[in-house]
Order: structure tokens, then sequence, then C-alpha cells
């Protein structure tokens, strides 16, 4: 049986890819996740103003005694809230490849062009097999417009593009007015994968303190209906590949998201619930259906329930709308 697929031309043992996390900041835990299967790992992201903040420091080193202020204001974390800065996330990278042997993938945070994006010279020099940029921006400007905020997307994967010759995914938001399009757009500046989807961390408000409250709500498998709609949306419409991430916790997730089109299938809330060694169940599940199925490898289920031969995406999308309305019965009915 042959769990191999491809993803970002790399070739994967199976299609199990623990994505960013604080799981995998940590050299032990990229080794457990190699023993227990994962097929590549995605590494902890690296955030823009990390970046921004490390050459301020420099800029301050430099500076320091031609002016004077009677406070200082920042918008940035302070540097202990971050457990890697740039030069550690490095030498994870150099010491991840040294030791490991599937493939290790670097991730970029930011939300604007600019310095930040040389970086990735640096993650590419380091070693790094490829590259996830997850461009997460909230456009809370009444006066940016839905075209400008697109703009800025294409100026970032452009310039990133541009600048290494690794193979790039981008990690997408699902709130573009036409995603199918921003999707396209972005595959046509050459990048090798999309990961679908981004999920936007929401605050909650403290009734007691009443004060705004940030919380990491972890997923269930009923977020997987998203990416799952929308790889089986664009595959075969882009030649870029497909992550699908956000919702995946067991074999099934696994085999629906292989099935609607994406070559590999990202683990994070799962792992943080039920441990890395999850990975080995998940496999062990995935092997046992194809095996009950007579499923000879993961490259015959690829695509097979995607809407590549439907001419009208969208009026299929609208009929299974229709359909799933008028087949709900409420449990009170009358």
């Amino acid at each position: 049986m042959d769990l191999t697929t491809k993803y970002l031309g790399l070739t994967l043992r199976n299609p199990l890819v623990p994505s960013a996390s604080v799981l995998t900041e940590n050299f032990d835990n990229l080794k457990k996740m190699e023993d227990a299967g994962a097929g590549a790992i995605v590494l902890h992201s690296l955030f823009e103003e990390q970046l921004r903040q490390e050459a301020g420091e420099i800029e301050d080193a430099l500076t320091q005694g031609t002016e004077s202020y009677a406070e200082a204001l920042s918008y940035f974390p302070e540097p202990k809230e971050f457990k890697l800065g740039p030069e550690e996330y490095l030498d994870l990278i150099e010491k991840a490849k040294a030791t490991i042997k599937i493939p290790v993938i670097a991730s970029l945070n930011g939300a604007t062009p600019g310095g930040w994006i040389d970086y990735a010279k640096q993650i590419q020099q380091a070693g790094a097999d490829a590259l996830e940029m997850n461009i997460y921006n909230i456009p809370a400007d009444e006066e940016m417009t839905g075209l400008e905020v697109e703009q800025r997307y294409l100026e970032i994967v452009k310039a990133v593009r541009a600048a290494v010759k690794m193979p790039v995914a981008v990690k997408l938001s699902p709130f573009f007015s036409s995603l199918a399009h921003m999707a396209a757009q972005i595959d046509k500046l050459g990048v090798n994968g999309l990961v679908l989807f981004n999920r936007f961390y929401q605050p909650d408000i403290n009734l007691e303190s009443l004060e705004v409250e940030n919380s990491v709500l972890l997923s269930t498998p009923q977020a997987r209906r998203l990416p799952l709609r929308w790889i089986a949306i664009l595959y075969g419409k882009v030649k870029a590949d497909l992550a699908a991430t956000s919702g995946i916790h067991n074999a099934q997730d696994v085999l629906k998201a292989l099935m609607a089109g994406a070559n590999v299938t990202m683990f994070c809330s799962a792992l943080m619930k039920q441990g890395i060694k999850h990975l080995a169940v998940v496999e062990s599940d995935l092997r046992k259906w194809m095996e009950e199925h007579e499923y000879e490898s993961v490259q015959q289920m690829i695509g097979s329930v995607s809407q590549k031969n439907c001419a009208d995406p969208s009026a299929f999308e609208r009929a299974q709308y229709m359909r799933v309305l008028k087949s709900y019965v409420p449990a009170f009915a009358n």
C-alpha cells in the first residue's frame, strides 16, 4: 500500500503534516513527530513584528544617547513573549535538517510588504525545504477597499516569490469576496501550494471584568467542511498543490480531504488534544480503511470527489444548498 504524496515538489511518505503551532517550535517535538509518522512538518510561525523588533533593537543600540524621551510606547510584544527569535529560528531549521529526514517547512507570518521578506532568503540558506506564508491581516480600515486588500496580498506573495527559489505555499483566509479568483491570482504568481484555511482567533468579552479577552479555541472536526468545499472547487483549476487545515482530527477527515483534492492534510488541534502519538493512530486507521476499500495508493483517491468535472461549480453549490435545506427535519417540527 502506497501512502506517498507530492506536496510543493517534495515527496512525502504520507499526507499527515503537523501544522505551524507551539508544538513545532520545540526540536524534541519535531523528532517525536517524525517517529510518530509525520510526512513533513511546518515549523511554528516567525512573525513580521519579531523581525521589525530585532531591527529596532539594533537601531536603538546604534543611536543610544542621541536623543531621549520621558516615555516610550510600543505596539510590539516584549521580546520575552517570543520563545524563539530570528536567530534561534534559523538555528532550529539547521538543527532539524541535520537530524530528521522528513521535509521541514518554515513559516513566516506577516501582514505588510517590507523588509521582513528578506528574511525568507535566510530561511532558504538555513536549509528549509519550503516556506509557508501566513498572511494574517484584518482589514479594519473602513477606507480600504476589497481590491486594495487583495492587492496587498499579491504584493507580498510576489515579493517573496521573487526573493527565494525554494517552494512557497500561501496560507489563505476564507473571507475574500471571490475566493476562487483570489486563489487563481496567487496561483499565477508561481506559488507551489495553497493552504486552506487560516483561522482568525476571535476575541471575547469577560462580563465580570468588562474587558476584552483573547483565548485560543481549538478546532473541531466540523471545521473541516469549509476547506473541504473550497479544495473540491479549486482542485484541477489551479496548478498549486492544495493543503487542508482546520478540522483535521482523524483518518476520516484525512480521507475526505484527499478525495476533495488535497495533497496533504495538516494537524494542529488534534495533536494538542491527543498528543503527538495520535499521528500514528491516524496513519494506522488510514491504512486500514484503504485496505478494506481496496485502495492501493493515496494518489488513487486525490480529487476523486472534487468538482473538477462540474461545468458550473456555482450552480452545483446552490443545488446542494437547496437540497440540504429541504432535507433537514427539525426535532420539533410541530
